[in-house]
């Protein structure tokens, strides 16, 4: 066996034969001369999934962030240049990924290369010939190196600035149209007499420090600017984090952009141009007189790109699209040049450091909004204090070192985002309902499926993928793939006294949370204790009921009607987790979290029908706060917990379920807590995550088997339930 060179989880990228794309996660093994992936780590003689011999002609072509589903992948092709056919499309979640595997492929065809070259060196040294009759000397094709070998220049193609486009793109660097403001130092080599370089050359001086950072002002050598001009601004300051890091966050337009971006909203990815760029929604959220000023939203191209340096450029400039009209009750402001520069420092006492500038030039557009100055100078400085947010975010955390997630965006559609003539606004008419709806597609939606064999030997090259017939696109998108058809499982059967209502504000009801709120330990978290975003759920949750009684009410599964009932019926297995209050009323918070079936030999399956003491040591609970007071917040916190040590738990294994009966009575630090916010639970809003800890190297990375957000509950709104004589216990 070949000496393996880089090994690992990554996900193969590629469309099916309708066009659509499609995900999965595959173990690659890169050795001296061959790529392959598996569908599991290999074991034996396990024979690869598919293969690729890397030779001189093999390439890798940088194809940036990728959207499939919502979630975002930093895409690899590898391919052998005399069949551009025969290629492995691969991507990472994370930057730094990418670029170690792009690192060890291209070192592994320069080692290629460097042995043909020095095989054909050798044969024609060892040729003995007349010089006199060389010039009528002829060698055979299959003697000689193609033409297009680049013997002499063998990482021409290959050694390029990510995104600069020698390989992913038809030009240098960024679309035309987009000033790049991180090259204005090589002003004196610009056409000079461009009119759109009239404000190109910029001259900064400080005009304050604050929080940390240094704000410079644009000079301009001009005698005369018109009033709707704006000078541009930005923020230079230095964080303690990883370049790939920081980048991460920036790119970001999901929760985590909150907790350090106090001018964020929310956003969304209106059109992926390449895997470079991409035109983006983005809603400000700006505190000048908000009850006087309307809010602002912006419509604009994001272009990206890594230099040889380590270092990553972001370019913002306002864009319009047909599918990013106006919209009601915002006013449109404009971006003329912005962005973000990232740059790598000498590490200080072992911790990386990194220079990040940011840059706004932005017109926030309006009626007689030009005449008040303070309001422009407020919201910019609002904006270019996103840097503090990312050194303080950085400061305040332990996994400083972490690789960075890319980031998850929402597509949006057309529909709701297109402000039409005939439009009229209507109460409730807001991008926050197609959103909502983007993020239920994507709970429910197929990503990764490790045992499917579908379309392992069949990939269409990214290039050619326009080739793709409307009408095949068309039917792509009205037809459900079989696995996601067989998955699906019918709700219209299950019911429980406490309503599900998808809307924020509701109360007294339950809603499914986003997977990605919560964190679970990664494939590497042995080594290095990192935890990665939790994924897609391994049951879905059908029903919930909110009890009351007298006593204690144990073994609720068994009764007539109830979702674990109707789930058995139906040949599902249904996962009950039955949270016992006690009081002088007791309370029980039932939910039923229902699948097709269990697959064997999976940690679930092995919890599932293992016995109380492994169920003890390995059921998790990740309890969070989304809405309600500090002191409940930090009482409850967000620490995951193993309930069969903290609390009793009752194990009752079913035909076709499993129940869990947590009695939160059994542990006074619980019981503590459970008053505090017993008094106020009329005002929580409370996300909890099941789950089974994985442990070793085979479990990881952990599964959700499924979350749950609580709003607002009504202790009176709770049932008393039919359980009959014996089904309660003192």
């Amino acid at each position: 066996m070949s000496k393996v060179v880089h090994q690992g989880w990554l996900v193969r990228f590629g469309r099916r034969k309708i066009g659509r794309s499609f995900i999965r996660l595959r173990y690659f093994v890169l050795e001296s001369r061959l790529l392959a992936y598996y569908k599991r780590q290999p074991k034996d003689n396990m024979l690869p999934s598919k293969t690729l011999v890397i030779d001189g002609n093999c390439r890798v072509e940088d194809r940036g962030l990728k959207t499939h589903h919502g979630h975002m992948v930093y895409v690899l092709c590898v391919y052998n240049k005399k069949d551009k056919h025969h290629q492995i499309t691969m991507g990472a979640y994370t930057i730094q990924d990418a670029m170690t595997w792009k690192e060890k492929i291209e070192l592994v065809i320069d080692q290629q290369q460097d042995s043909l070259t020095a095989k054909h060196r050798k044969a024609f040294a060892s040729c003995d010939f007349d010089m006199d009759n060389v010039g009528n000397m002829s060698f055979s094709d299959h003697e000689s190196p193609p033409e297009d070998e680049e013997v002499n220049q063998p990482t021409l193609l290959r050694r390029t600035t990510i995104g600069n486009g020698l390989v992913s793109r038809m030009v240098i660097g960024p679309p035309d149209s987009l000033h790049d403001w991180t090259k204005e130092h090589d002003f004196g080599l610009s056409n000079q007499n461009d009119a759109s370089q009239v404000y190109s050359r910029k001259h900064w001086r400080l005009v304050r420090c604050q929080n940390g950072l240094r704000i410079f002002e644009e000079l301009l050598e001009v005698d005369y600017l018109r009033r709707s001009y704006t000078r541009a601004m930005k923020a230079v300051g230095v964080v303690d984090a990883k370049c790939e890091a920081i980048f991460g966050l920036v790119m970001s337009m999901d929760g985590t952009r909150f907790e350090w971006d106090c001018s964020f909203h929310y956003g969304s990815l209106v059109e992926e141009v390449d895997g470079h760029t991409a035109i983006l929604y983005h809603r400000l959220q700006l505190d000048w007189l908000p009850m006087l000023v309307w809010p602002r939203d912006l419509c604009y191209v994001r272009y990206w790109r890594r230099n040889d340096d380590g270092s990553y450029v972001v370019l913002f400039q306002s864009r319009e699209h047909p599918n990013c009209g106006p919209q009601p009750g915002f006013v449109r402001a404009h971006i003329e040049s912005g962005g973000f520069k990232i740059s790598p420092l000498k590490s200080r006492n072992g911790r990386p450091r990194t220079q990040v500038q940011h840059l706004m030039q932005i017109d926030l557009k309006g009626w007689g909004i030009n005449y008040f100055p303070s309001f422009q100078q407020h919201c910019l400085l609002q904006m270019l204090n996103s840097v503090a947010g990312l050194r303080e975010y950085f400061a305040q955390t332990d996994d400083i070192n972490a690789v960075p997630r890319i980031p998850v965006m929402l597509n949006m559609t057309t529909d709701s985002v297109s402000l039409k003539k005939d439009h009229k606004p209507q109460e409730g008419d807001s991008l926050t309902t197609s959103l909502d709806q983007a993020r239920a597609d994507n709970r429910t939606s197929v990503m990764l499926d490790e045992e499917s064999d579908e379309d392992d030997d069949y990939q269409i090259p990214e290039a050619n993928s326009d080739d793709v017939s409307a009408k095949a696109e068309t039917d792509a998108k009205q037809t459900v793939p079989e696995e996601e058809l067989e998955d699906q499982i019918d709700l219209s059967s299950f019911s429980g006294n406490l309503r599900r209502d998808d809307d924020d504000k509701s109360r007294n009801c339950w809603r499914v949370p986003d997977g990605k709120l919560f964190k679970v330990r990664s494939k590497n978290f042995p080594n290095d204790k990192s935890k990665i975003t939790a994924g897609k759920f391994l049951m879905e949750l059908v029903a919930v009921d909110w009890l009351k009684d007298s006593k204690r009410m144990d073994h609720v599964a068994r009764r007539q009607g109830c979702a674990a009932q109707v789930a058995s019926e139906k040949g599902l297995f249904c996962f009950v987790v039955n949270l016992q209050i006690p009081g002088s009323t007791h309370y029980s918070m039932v939910f039923y979290f229902v699948t097709r079936h269990l697959r064997p030999g999976s940690l679930l399956q092995r919890f599932v029908d293992g016995d109380d003491d492994f169920r003890n040591s390995r059921f998790k609970l990740i309890p969070s706060v989304s809405k309600g007071s500090w002191i409940v917040r930090q009482s409850v916190g967000s620490t995951p917990c193993l309930l069969g040590k903290a609390v009793d738990s009752t194990y009752i294994r079913g035909a076709k379920y499993l129940e869990i009966d947590v009695d939160i009575g059994s542990s006074a630090v619980a019981n503590g807590v459970l008053g505090l916010v017993c008094g106020v639970v009329t005002t929580l809003v409370v996300d909890m995550a099941f789950l089974v800890q994985a442990n070793t190297s085979d479990e990881l990375p952990e599964q959700l088997i499924g979350a749950i957000r609580l709003s607002h509950i009504e202790l009176s709104s709770a049932v008393v339930p039919d359980l009959g004589n014996n089904s309660s216990t003192e």
